[in-house]
């Protein structure tokens, strides 16, 4: 079995048996990792990039951890999973402000390898969440510009595609809400904890 094959397979079944399924639809949760490595697919990737696309969530939302996945898929493949995963969780508490800015941080230093698939990760993400949840879509599209500032390593293709998602999901938002000034008073927010220049020029 290749390496891709054994990764999707390892990745359906932690997160069959982690009991998750796909936020808004119900469906098994593998048709977010599923989408991510066909958006990947895009720029010609490696085996190990396909590995860590189709791997990119289970350490942090199942009972996988990264010495799993050293074992089974090689240095290189945790090494883009490490990046990939978030540094601060839900589960580790504190609030959400301060843990994706931590985030951010740490996407900031990942290589362009794990940059892309990053990004796959938020165009799919960002592909439905203005029209399931356009409440919590404020926030996430307000943290998504902030990640797409710091994925500058990524592939320029998907890079440009990204923006074009949050484009569009800010503009049906002020349609579908007014202008009220939203964006600006949340960006302040999280400027004030963490300036976004300070991440660039690290």
């Amino acid at each position: 079995m290749n390496i891709r094959q054994k990764a999707q397979d390892f990745a359906t079944k932690a997160h069959a048996n982690a009991g998750q399924v796909r936020k808004f639809t119900g469906e098994p949760y593998i048709v977010h990792p599923a989408a991510v490595v066909e958006l990947l697919q895009a720029i010609d990737p490696s085996d190990e990039m396909i590995a860590a696309a189709w791997l990119h969530d289970v350490v942090e939302d199942t009972d996988v951890t990264l010495m799993d996945i050293q074992n089974e898929f090689g240095t290189v493949v945790a090494q883009y999973i490490e990046m990939l995963t978030d540094s601060q969780t839900r589960s580790s508490g504190g609030e959400r402000i301060h843990r994706k800015n931590t985030n951010l941080l740490h996407t900031s230093q990942a290589c362009p390898e794990a940059q892309s698939i990053k990004l796959c990760d938020l165009i799919d993400n960002a592909s439905m969440v203005v029209e399931r949840d356009p409440i919590f879509a404020r926030q996430y599209l307000l943290e998504m510009k902030r990640l797409l500032l710091v994925l500058t390593k990524g592939d320029p293709t998907l890079h440009q595609r990204a923006s074009h998602i949050y484009e569009k999901g800010v503009s049906l938002l002020c349609l579908q809400q007014g202008n009220e000034p939203w964006f600006e008073r949340s960006w302040e927010e999280y400027e004030a904890h963490l300036p976004i220049k300070s991440v660039i020029s690290a």
